[in-house]
């Protein structure tokens, strides 16, 4: 590099630029209630240019130098510059791959379709990106004998996974609140297997929340939601990845699900950075995609943002963003207007059927992801998105953590869901006469006798 910058970054209001806090401090919000952020010295930032920021990245990237081939370490001088590397907690997460959605594109109209598949990653889901961040400040915090107790956070199922797995690899006493009966098994026993502390309670996630908040305040424990912006330091990194994929070209779109919101508005953070630096020229367009049960975002959107209330979240297939109260609403309304942004809504039905149509096509879509394929068909369908612009939907999570979800679907078992694409296991005898007659008819049926 060659100015040789040193960069730091420190906590700040997002009202009062004055209001700053150094990022070891235990502090989440500002004097008036308001989230903070991460705020990075750019002026020593730009004391290397886009082509040398390029390089470094494309030189750390998949190698064994700890920490830096992480696709969030990689990036630590954006990320989180002063911690110390041996006090980083990672398990190389990041450089999940880009699919071309080939297929499935031209089946809904698109000549350039990828997927951004954040769910390769080693607890399943996207939250890992932040949970690096974040746990590897708790982990410099006790080192330093700042005396954190202990980390928690409320859940609808990946964040509790990802900070479980991050906490049990530092040796953190991790508590994690989950609404009961609302997540999957699959989700469920990610945090009870890595040794956290579980909460299942009688309520919905905004409940917890509001647990969590309390524990955090009153007892001591570090809170580890999306409301704490260390995690949306290492979230932005998606968006740097992106890029840097396409040979640091910005697609025209990029489609994602918004729950708590978090994801929005580290998203744009990470690709404001790019903008500000000269890695890129051209900002790419945002679309939120929410589910019809749980859809604050979208009904404020319809209104131009003018008013925003927090609603009661109804059931969802979705159930990681079946959240009425966003924490991060605030910031992802910034993000939306600053790129240009659309907010859209799929229902059960819809997302449904967009996984299993995509899963058709050599994908294993979460609910969330069906949330963005079905919002980004809408689109596509209304003319919004022309069949040549270049298209990212980001798949924030695994589909083998929801496959109650996809048996459900394709043994037509799910509650007012009319399953189009249904593909049950066929049982018969082990009788060669009757599987081969069978299977012949299959493949005329769904293939045509030309095979």
């Amino acid at each position: 590099m060659s100015a040789e910058p040193r960069p730091r970054a420190w906590f700040q209001s997002l009202t009062n630029a004055s209001e700053r806090y150094e990022l070891d401090e235990v502090v989440y919000t500002d004097r008036e209630g308001g989230l903070l952020q991460v705020v990075h010295d750019m002026d020593e930032l730009r004391k290397s240019g886009g082509a040398e920021w390029k390089r470094l990245f494309e030189a750390r990237a998949h190698r064994t130098e700890w920490p830096y081939g992480s696709g969030v370490w990689g990036k630590k001088e954006w990320v989180l510059p002063g911690i110390e590397p041996d006090h980083v907690v990672s398990m190389y997460e990041g450089h999940t791959n880009l699919f071309w959605a080939e297929r499935y594109g031209r089946e809904v109209g698109l000549e350039d379709l990828w997927l951004k598949l954040c769910g390769n990653t080693h607890t399943g889901s996207f939250k890992d990106l932040g949970m690096t961040v974040l746990v590897s400040m708790v982990n410099e915090m006790r080192k330093k004998g700042k005396g954190v107790r202990a980390v928690a956070c409320a859940s609808t199922g990946d964040t509790s996974a990802a900070l479980a797995a991050y906490a049990a690899a530092a040796d953190i006493p991790a508590i994690v609140f989950l609404p009961r009966g609302k997540i999957s098994t699959a989700q469920l026993i990610q945090p009870i297997a890595n040794g956290a502390i579980v909460f299942a309670l009688d309520t919905d996630f905004d409940g917890c929340m509001e647990i969590v908040r309390q524990v955090a305040e009153k007892d001591g424990i570090y809170l580890a939601n999306s409301m704490n912006s260390l995690r949306i330091e290492g979230q932005k990194t998606v968006g740097i990845e992106i890029v840097q994929q396409f040979d640091w070209e910005a697609p025209d779109w990029i489609v994602i699900p918004g729950g708590n919101l978090g994801n929005v508005s580290a998203l744009a953070k990470g690709l404001d950075m790019m903008l500000e630096l000269g890695l890129i020229q051209r900002k790419p367009r945002i679309v939120c995609a929410q589910a019809e049960q749980a859809n604050p975002l979208y009904l404020a959107y319809q209104r131009d943002f003018r008013v925003f209330e927090p609603i009661a979240a109804r059931a969802t297939l979705a159930s990681a963003i079946q959240i009425g109260n966003p924490v991060s609403y605030a910031k992802a309304v910034d993000a939306i207007q600053r790129y240009d942004g659309i907010v859209e809504q799929a229902s059960e039905q819809e997302l449904a059927e967009a996984c299993a149509r995509a899963d058709r096509t050599g994908l294993f879509n979460c609910p969330h992801t069906g949330v963005a394929l079905a919002a980004m068909r809408k689109l596509v369908a209304k003319g919004t998105i022309d069949k040549s612009e270049r298209v990212v939907v980001i798949s924030t999570a695994h589909g083998l953590k929801f496959t109650d979800f996809k048996v459900g679907y394709h043994e037509m078992q799910l509650e007012g869901i009319a399953s189009e694409r249904p593909n049950p296991a066929i049982e018969l005898p082990a009788d060669y006469g009757q599987v081969r007659d069978r299977m012949l008819s299959e493949i005329d049926l769904r293939f045509g006798s030309g095979g």
